[in-house]
């Protein structure tokens, strides 16, 4: 046997006994040419008709201005990652570096939340992000109601084009708008709520892991909840 074979054996055999150890998984990138036709969810208050592609609908909806938000704005934040991800990560809205970028969790959030998913063998170009709504509220102030209803299609397209198995809400916000709940976070997170045919996770935003790394634990325990419901997927 070669010493990579031997490497391999070695490392199935620990993963046997060490939970926290993640092997990379076999054919995790599949070519776009040697995917099966994906089935669709597609959820109701997207965009009709769906448009063909993110790409499009981003080119579709990139000048909006149905609020106020797309007065204030510097860049319209869409989202980023592939169209073809199995785990879509929801937030709250962009921020200052976001705004300046166009790109979702750019920040000091958004670079905890790639190591987060570095720790469990994840990268970010294999998931997607995005947020609840694509401009950024002036002083990072909370969502409004009506900003939220207004780019609920927006959501709800993106999720629908995409049909992930796992969505993670990042934080009260994101929450609170898929599953339509006042809830608190303490009683949604560490739980798999189905929804709309997809598995759902609830799990604090990276940014109050920055204010509170005491609590980072809970993270790190709903992230290894993540892995494990992906790990399982067919």
């Amino acid at each position: 046997m070669s010493g990579s074979s031997d490497a391999v054996e070695y490392l199935e055999s620990l993963a046997l006994f060490e939970e926290d150890i993640y092997l990379p998984r076999k054919n995790l990138v599949v070519p776009q040419a040697e995917r099966s036709p994906k089935s669709l969810r597609v959820l109701n208050g997207a965009v009709e008709p769906l448009p063909e592609s993110l790409s499009a609908f981003e080119k579709q909806i990139c000048e909006c201005t149905r609020c106020e938000l797309g007065k204030t704005r510097t860049k319209f934040v869409f989202g980023d990652g592939s169209q073809h991800a199995r785990i879509v990560f929801v937030g709250e809205a962009p921020g200052h570096d976001e705004d300046h970028t166009g790109i979702p969790f750019v920040g000091r959030a958004g670079q905890l939340l790639n190591e987060m998913l570095a720790e469990i063998g994840l990268d970010r170009k294999e998931v997607y992000i995005c947020n609840t709504l694509k401009c950024r509220p002036p002083g990072n102030r909370d969502p409004l109601p009506s900003e939220k209803e207004t780019c609920r299609p927006y959501l709800r397209t993106q999720l629908s084009l995409i049909s992930p198995d796992i969505v993670v809400c990042l934080g009260k916000h994101a929450a609170n708008e898929l599953l339509g709940t006042d809830e608190p976070m303490k009683d949604l997170r560490g739980r798999v709520i189905p929804w709309e045919g997809m598995q759902l996770l609830v799990t604090y935003h990276p940014a109050y892991f920055l204010r509170n790394m005491t609590q980072k634990v809970h993270g790190d325990a709903d992230f290894k909840l993540l892995r494990k419901l992906y790990d399982q997927l067919p």
